[in-house]
């Protein structure tokens, strides 16, 4: 039943994640004002939106002029419910700090990804609000585990930030803090989420210099999607890969 309740919920807090996507790089506020169609700036009416069926009725088109509308929108909700379902069901409800913290980084990796890939960047203020809303749900769940997190923020974003001095076209300072971002939210499972993201970001790499061959050393690849792929598999799995490779290679 909370997996089922928390498809819905994801669908909401999808829509929100693209208002706050489109609005917080360009300054905008997302508290308040109705959403309103780019083309028209006609305010969308409540019942124009409801996510994904909204989007479905009105067959991708603004009521008003019928311009289209950009398939990322039910996507991402859709996208956002099978995340917050797939959250629910993996690390179960016994814990609800541990919930909170996942199904807070499942919005807040969706939101960057959706920047990241249109902008090409990632906002300060987003990471922020996601650093402090972590910090507050530690403090009342686990406050214990302040110690690993901090360790594992400072460490994995250390890393990438010696990397981004190394090659600064490749890495930018945003995905260092979204880095750090992911240790204060994952612990040490931080480690297989960073592993993850480079291999999924290196694979991309591999087969665009593969179709293109040298021309793709010029082609800049956002690389927030893939620390974020990563950041969802380290919430799920991170920590029962860790203690696979603590158990396969140093049992003893």
């Amino acid at each position: 039943m909370p997996a089922i309740l928390a498809i819905p919920a994801g669908m909401i807090v999808g829509s929100f994640a693209t208002v706050v996507a489109h609005r917080v790089p360009r300054h905008q506020s997302f508290v308040g004002g109705r959403s309103a169609c780019p083309h028209c700036a006609t305010t969308v009416a409540a019942y124009d939106n409801v996510p994904v069926l909204s989007w479905l009725m009105l067959r991708g088109r603004c009521r008003d002029c019928g311009a289209r509308i950009s398939a990322r929108y039910p996507l991402t909700e859709l996208g956002m419910a099978i995340l917050f379902a797939a959250t629910v069901l993996i690390l179960g409800t016994d814990d609800p700090g541990e919930l909170a913290l996942g199904l807070v980084l499942c919005a807040l990796l969706v939101i960057v990804t959706l920047t990241d890939l249109e902008r090409r960047v990632i906002p300060n203020s987003l990471l922020l609000a996601g650093a402090v809303i972590a910090v507050a749900i530690v403090a009342v769940s686990d406050p214990g585990s302040f110690a690993e997190r901090g360790i594992a923020a400072v460490a994995a974003g250390g890393v990438l930030f010696l990397i981004a001095l190394a090659y600064p076209r490749g890495m930018g300072m945003g995905d260092v803090k979204l880095v750090a971002l992911l240790g204060l939210y994952l612990g040490r499972a931080v480690a297989p989420a960073m592993v993850i993201g480079f291999a999924a970001g290196a694979a991309v790499g591999i087969g665009l210099m593969a179709r293109h061959g040298a021309g793709a050393r010029k082609r800049a690849i956002p690389f927030a999607p893939f620390l974020a792929l990563g950041g969802v598999v380290g919430l799920w799995f991170g920590d029962a890969i860790v203690d696979w490779y603590l158990g396969t290679f140093f049992h003893g």
